[in-house]
């Protein structure tokens, strides 16, 4: 659903479908790994957890608007719950390093989880402790209420996708 301007509102779509909205690096990588999940419904790469309305990758590149590169993920609870979801978010980027994943260095690139409901909140502070028992070292994601979610420029959508060589930092990670 959008507000006027443009960006999309948090909210739960209907009873079949939910969303979720996570951080955890460059946005391109996520995406790519997490579209593939039976269930996922639709990816959407943008920006969240700032204080700029309408940010552009322009801005939010410099690491000073508070946003972070996201994605929001509609997704049929039915198929995968919010909790697979999550336990797969922990293995894809390392929740370990504050503000920095692979190469990328900065807040834009923090790791966290930003939930639509009381259910959200509950089940990310149970995954974030069963991923503090796998890691070694602590782990820092972020869980935080859901604000607006403006979506990036069309070039970064499906970018892997489109430019299958392409940068990721993201892989599985076995536990």
């Amino acid at each position: 659903m959008e507000n006027q301007s443009g960006a999309q509102s948090s909210q739960i779509i209907s009873s079949n479908h939910e969303v979720a909205t996570l951080a955890g690096g460059c946005f391109w990588g996520m995406e790519d790994l997490i579209r593939k999940l039976p269930g996922v419904l639709n990816t959407e790469v943008g920006y969240t957890g700032g204080s700029l309305v309408n940010p552009t990758y322009q801005h939010v590149k410099r690491g000073d608007t508070g946003h972070a590169e996201s994605i929001q993920i509609t997704f049929d609870p039915k198929r995968v719950s919010f909790e697979e979801i999550l336990h797969f978010f922990f293995r894809m980027h390392d929740p370990t390093t504050a503000n920095r994943q692979g190469n990328d260095r900065g807040t834009q690139y923090r790791s966290a989880i930003f939930f639509h409901s009381d259910a959200q909140r509950e089940t990310s502070a149970k995954l974030k402790e069963l991923a503090s028992q796998k890691w070694k070292a602590p782990v820092v994601t972020e869980i935080v209420p859901a604000t607006t979610f403006y979506p990036a420029e069309d070039y970064h959508q499906d970018y892997l996708e489109k430019n299958p060589d392409g940068y990721t930092c993201h892989f599985m990670r076995e536990w």
